[in-house]
């Protein structure tokens, strides 16, 4: 992946812009990417990625951007709290979550708001890492499903592999290894037949199950090329 990679610049805001043109280049350093599949190049579109690794973020961003999207995130509010962390969050757009608040409510009408304006806004619907012993993606969250049958906007699967291994859990980054990182969009998840239906917990269910079930295919592909590492 080319060090000099131009992305779009339009709405990144200067400190979530900032960022990714300080990561970028460590990134491109410290692994070697593989970016497969491609978003829809304009209008409201929904990522659903696993999530293994705080690199994640940044990994993610870069598919999106390298496909012509500005991703906006669904993070936990306490983020906006952090110094420097909070900048980037209110620079780039992205989505406070309050958890556990009478608040909680607002990340899904503003996801609703964002998809609706034509943005492009990424979820991890198992809204933490994995917990399974071999990275597999766990039960997902219904919070994109929702989000989804509500506004009629794509859901595209995105696959992430190998951010476990540049940046494990408790550890500290292996910027030296060239970690290979694999990233694959699929096409979008079929929920047409769910549309225009009560959003039920059944129905919400059956969304989510179908959202996961479509990164997990994506992802058995990309670590049948790269098996687990030690």
């Amino acid at each position: 992946m080319r060090l000099t990679r131009r992305f779009p610049r339009r709405g990144r805001g200067f400190w979530f812009g900032l960022a990714i043109d300080v990561l970028w280049p460590v990134l491109v350093l410290s692994s070697r990417l593989r970016f497969r599949g491609s978003l829809p190049e304009r209008g409201g579109v929904l990522v659903a990625s696993n999530h293994l690794s705080f690199a994640d973020p940044i990994t993610v961003t870069a598919f999106c951007l390298a496909a012509g999207r500005v991703p906006r995130y669904l993070a936990r509010d306490d983020l906006w709290r952090m110094p420097l962390v909070g900048r980037v969050m209110r620079s780039g757009g992205h989505i406070p979550v309050h958890r556990g608040t009478a608040r909680a409510q607002d990340a899904y009408q503003d996801a609703v708001e964002a998809a609706e304006g034509g943005e492009c806004v990424l979820f991890f619907p198992e809204a933490t890492f994995s917990d399974h012993p071999e990275h597999w993606p766990t039960r997902g969250k219904n919070g994109i499903a929702r989000v989804a049958l509500t506004t009629g906007v794509p859901v595209i699967p995105l696959a992430n592999w190998g951010t476990h291994h540049l940046l494990p859990r408790g550890r500290l980054p292996r910027l030296f290894r060239r970690t290979p990182i694999d990233l694959t969009a699929g096409p979008a998840v079929p929920l047409d037949d769910l549309r225009g239906k009560p959003l039920t917990a059944a129905v919400l269910r059956e969304a989510t199950d179908r959202i996961m079930a479509a990164i997990t295919t994506l992802l058995a592909e990309a670590r049948a090329e790269h098996p687990p590492a030690a």
